[in-house]
């Protein structure tokens, strides 16, 4: 029978790893707004501060130095979703052996580029880690490879529990709780292992994606469980099946488990940019999101947690995303739809009532409107809060004041696609003049704009987004009668702004235009 290692065996594995030839010490940061914020104390583990972003490295080069140096010659492989790939890639260079990388389809090019960068042989194949694995495996048996598994390897475990030792020596005074991703479970098994035989009162709690949580899954059945689809947002954790050895250590070491949605992740991205000014992945940002959601929950004050930052290996053109989804994820933004009475001072009435909603000042982020019915306009509003929970008493509030609404704030097709759909053709948009409008972003700029407008002027269309700048962007569709142009003309100029005309813009004419 297989004998398990124990966590003194482990211990004198890390204290014996060989990973400072790649690897580095990284920080230990305490997260100073995140802190305050939450009223504990948050130490942030910059693995992100490795040379390949991440600390995949520590396990790669951990276990490629326990190799044979005659199986090492004929070269290495692995299956990774990337940050794997880009520390056995680093290693080989390192030590001068081939190395051969499967990574699925779905892999942000700039981990499939950096691999290359590092000299990897990349074979893209499959949906996800688990279909990249089963493909390594063929190829590791054809062409006489060493595999170098991502998590399931008790050298690569012990590289990666070099992490949790470097915070128990750079951390030395009270520590409630260490927050650790969870992928195939290979980091939490070397954190896990040293934390428990160095300081076992210190918590060791796993984070995993809502859509991709095969280690709870796992040990709430007792038996490893393979998940028929794992999420992809968090790319660095999506795995669908965890390893043997990871899921005996988590089963027997983690105290407890917790799932995060990808909204808390986008917060957590955020709130790790604002202590941080750097921009680590949505796996990275795991542990942070974890450590808000127990503050939440058990309401603690004055404990000390370190969440590890695994990584920051992202796409650029993801931020988009991630930005638009924080506000949401932090309930700092809320969204609603809302029916207004399509009748002359109605638009000007409800955004009376925004300005005097109670629990302060409340700034518009986003207002979407076409005109479509003779009777009711259907408006898409964003709005800032001061904190959770506030949505459902902003719409009650509405629709208290006539305004029937429905709170969109926690429904996944608002967010992702319908705020980005309002509006098409309307046969009701006659004599209609299209402007791009620059609004000072201040208190009054909107009110401004409606109490200079002539009462016969209807606003068939209006769009805003905060874009985070001095001034908005605001596109406006008022209908004019041809014989108010010259009035039109000075109420532009008095009210100072600058527009641009778009009434003839082809784009206008195709898409929003009858």
């Amino acid at each position: 029978m297989k004998k398990h290692l124990t966590p003194a065996d482990y211990l004198k594995k890390i204290l014996n790893a060989k990973v400072y030839d790649v690897a580095v010490e990284s920080a230990l940061e305490p997260a100073k707004n995140l802190s305050r914020r939450l009223h504990n104390k948050i130490l942030l583990k910059r693995e992100d501060q490795q040379a390949v972003f991440s600390f995949k490295l520590r396990g790669a080069y951990n276990k490629m130095a326990h190799i044979a140096p005659e199986q090492l010659k004929r070269g290495v492989i692995c299956a990774s979703a990337g940050n794997h790939a880009q520390g056995v890639a680093m290693s080989a260079h390192r030590m001068g052996v081939r190395a051969v990388i499967v990574m699925p389809v779905t892999t942000p090019q700039l981990k499939v580029d950096s691999v290359k960068t590092l000299g990897g042989e990349v074979v893209l194949h499959g949906e996800s880690y688990s279909d990249a694995y089963l493909h390594a495996v063929e190829l590791e048996k054809k062409n006489g490879l060493t595999f170098v598994h991502p998590f399931d390897d008790p050298d690569v475990i012990a590289g990666q529990g070099t992490i949790a030792m470097e915070i128990l020596r750079q951390h030395q005074g009270p520590l409630d709780a260490v927050f650790v991703a969870i992928g195939g479970g290979g980091l939490i098994s070397g954190v896990a292992n040293y934390i428990k035989a160095v300081r076992p009162e210190v918590k060791v709690i796993g984070v995993q994606m809502n859509d991709s949580d095969a280690m709870m899954q796992s040990v709430a059945a007792k038996k490893r469980v393979t998940l028929a689809d794992v999420g992809l947002f968090a790319d660095g954790t999506a795995v669908k099946l965890v390893g043997e050895e990871t899921f005996r250590v988590a089963r027997e070491l983690v105290d407890e488990f917790i799932t995060v949605d990808t909204d808390a992740v986008c917060a957590a991205i955020k709130d790790i940019f604002v202590d941080t000014r750097s921009i680590v992945e949505p796996s990275g940002a795991m542990a942070v999101a974890a450590i808000k959601q127990y503050v939440s929950q058990k309401k603690s004050r004055g404990e000390t947690y370190a969440a590890i930052l695994c990584g920051a290996n992202m796409n650029f053109d993801r931020l988009r995303f991630v930005a638009e989804r924080a506000e949401v994820g932090e309930e700092r933004e809320a969204l609603f739809a809302v029916t207004i009475p399509e009748e002359r001072g109605s638009f000007r009435r409800f955004c009376e009532l925004i300005g005097t909603l109670p629990g302060g000042t409340r700034n518009v982020t986003e207002f979407n409107y076409r005109i479509s019915d003779s009777a009711q306009a259907h408006v898409f509003v964003g709005l800032t809060t001061h904190g959770k929970g506030e949505s459902a008493k902003i719409a009650a509030n509405f629709t208290r004041h006539g305004f029937e609404t429905l709170d969109l704030t926690h429904d996944d097709l608002a967010k992702e696609h319908i705020r980005h759909m309002v509006g098409g053709h309307s046969s009701l948009a006659r004599d209609e003049r299209l402007l791009r409008f620059v609004f000072p972003e201040r208190p009054g700029s909107l009110m401004k704009f409606l109490s200079l407008m002539r009462p016969n002027w209807n606003i068939s269309l209006f769009h805003y987004r905060n874009q985070g700048a001095d001034y908005g962007r605001i596109l406006v569709g008022l209908q004019v009668p041809k014989a108010d142009s010259k009035a039109f003309k000075e109420f532009l100029e008095t009210l100072g702004y600058p527009y641009v005309e778009e009434t003839d813009n082809p784009v206008y004419r195709l898409f929003l235009q009858t």
